[in-house]
């Protein structure tokens, strides 16, 4: 890359993801959402095609590239279908990476592979009934008996979690408390089809209609003591990790929705008519797309100078609190503005845009979760504010 603008290769490999979404997707994202059905048939051809192991080293199955590569092809299925999108962002961000970044070789070899060539999913299970943005509030909770994890809880709204492709969750858990009497949070690998764990029925989404999400409980689960990840005690360092990773992503699959808006207004505002001319002649109109314009090119240069700077951190060149605050701010921006383009391709297409037989109508749907997952408005606006050095 020159600066944070994508290279010649990036661009190239652009192309290759938007020719198999507009082939493999867009024909049939009307009919998923309609039918909330998960295409789980895509997740091997987008493993084949080497999607869920653009940032894994190559002993891994992997290809070695850079987290640039991973937004941009979000990015372009998101520009499709943000269910599609989402499967690769949750896919990497939070179900490979945490395995990736924390676990041991042994681990990285049992279950990357597979995850790499999509014949798998992993999970990363956070969030509680009563534990959201205060993740700090974790009730799950997990103890060591005889050489065995025991864990006990439940969690909500996770993605990829209960497909038939779905190999591993990785949940947080209480294991203790530590010195200062504050809970000691661990992260624990725990595998499918393990006895007491418990998949609820999915969850009816106001959007994300073909994208697979649901609740999780743990019933006196069993999982051997070499399923901690990573240090114990060390989880919610790391879940700040993967969070800091997943929001860059987030901002990537948000700009491919504000770049649909904005294609779709573009042709919309160009070939409908009214009063004998089309509506794109109308200053209240072309503003209106002129400005979605503006924002959605805005919110790429965020996003993509928030991924350069992430892998100028891998490389040691940038601080992790650099790639925090810049995660913060694209996460925050790029997330309103799609939300924002919505509205606008909504307004532009009039009676039309609040029909379901326009992509308008399932974009609406869709761009509200993206101020929330990975991190509510609220939460990054607060990140930057700290970033800043305000009191906290």
């Amino acid at each position: 890359m020159t600066g944070f603008e994508p290279s010649k290769d990036h661009e190239d490999f652009r192309q290759v993801v938007r020719d198999f979404a507009e082939e493999q997707v867009a024909p049939h994202a009307a009919q998923w959402d309609r039918e909330h059905h998960f295409p789980a048939h895509l997740v091997p051809q987008m493993g084949d095609l080497g999607l869920f192991g653009l940032v894994v080293p190559e002993e891994y199955g992997g290809a070695g590239a850079d987290f640039t590569s991973l937004c941009v092809a979000i990015e372009e299925l998101g520009r499709i279908d943000q269910s599609v999108g989402i499967t690769l962002s949750a896919g990497v961000g939070l179900g490979i990476n945490p395995i990736l970044t924390f676990g041991s070789d042994e681990q990285k070899q049992r279950w990357l592979p597979d995850l790499v060539a999509g014949r798998a999913l992993a999970a990363f299970g956070l969030t509680e009934p009563d534990a959201g943005s205060d993740a700090g509030a974790t009730r799950t909770k997990a103890r060591l008996d005889d050489g065995e994890w025991v864990v006990d809880g439940a969690k909500s709204f996770i993605t990829n979690s209960g497909s038939d492709l779905t190999s591993v969750v990785t949940v947080t858990a209480r294991t203790g408390t530590d010195e200062r009497g504050r809970a000691e949070i661990s992260a624990i690998m725990v595998p499918s089809g393990t006895p007491g764990f418990d998949v609820a029925p999915p969850y009816d989404k106001l959007g994300w209609h073909a994208s697979d999400t649901h609740g999780l409980s743990f019933t006196d689960v069993h999982v051997p003591e070499g399923n901690l990840l990573g240090a114990r005690g060390q989880g919610f360092k790391q879940f700040l990790a993967t969070l800091d990773d997943g929001r860059i992503a987030i901002s990537a699959l948000a700009v491919g929705l504000a770049q649909a808006c904005l294609e779709a207004c573009t042709s919309y505002a160009s070939s409908r008519l009214a009063f004998g001319r089309p509506i794109g002649v109308n200053q209240g109109v072309s503003f209106q797309v002129a400005d979605l314009a503006v924002a959605t090119e805005a919110a790429r240069m965020l996003t993509y100078k928030a991924a350069w700077l992430k892998d100028l951190h891998s490389q040691g060149r940038r601080s992790t609190a650099e790639v925090k605050q810049a995660a913060a701010i694209a996460k925050l921006y790029s997330t309103e503005a799609a939300v924002s383009a919505t509205r606008t391709a909504t307004q532009v297409f009039g009676g039309n845009g609040f029909m379901e037989e326009y992509p308008v109508a399932r974009f609406y749907r869709d761009a509200k979760i993206l101020e929330i997952g990975e991190g509510t408005s609220e939460v990054q606006r607060m990140v930057i504010a700290r970033g800043l050095g305000l009191p906290s």
